[in-house]
């Protein structure tokens, strides 16, 4: 595995994305049958049930994603949380954001405090703390 960097740190994982593409295809396959069923009192039930399940799926697996990611968002919050203290004695600044914490957890740990700090002073964003960090810290785990 390459050394991570700001280039290659991010995570693709195809076969979610092709599920989520074919669920939205399922979608719109659903809704064209329910639009062609309009009038065909036989089947304008069965269009609407699979316009629905498809919705549902959908959705479903897009809950799921999301709920993920917000978890272990609270984890590195925490992590990172942590190891501020353990390097100062004291927590992170509240006013840094999520997504500033998690650009963060990339930083080495001689320049992790400098940048948090320019971070909450100049409000930087999610990638351009990533850009300032020299000694990149690998994050493999993330989904």
């Amino acid at each position: 595995m390459p050394t991570q960097n700001y280039e290659n740190h991010a995570q693709r994982v195809p076969g979610f994305l092709a599920v989520g593409f074919a669920l939205l295809l399922c979608f719109i396959g659903a809704c064209v049958n329910f639009y062609q069923s309009f009038g065909d009192h036989q089947r304008i039930y069965s269009a609407s049930l699979l316009v629905v399940l498809s919705a549902s799926v959908f959705l479903v697996a897009f809950f799921c994603r999301t709920f993920a990611l917000k978890a272990q968002d609270r984890g590195i919050r925490a992590e990172e949380n942590l190891r501020h203290f353990a390097m100062t004695g004291k927590l992170l600044d509240p006013r840094l954001t999520v997504s500033q914490i998690i650009a963060l957890r990339f930083a080495s740990d001689e320049e992790f405090l400098a940048l948090a700090a320019e971070a909450v002073a100049k409000n930087l964003d999610q990638k351009t703390i990533k850009m300032q960090v020299k000694n990149w810290r690998a994050d493999t785990h993330r989904a």
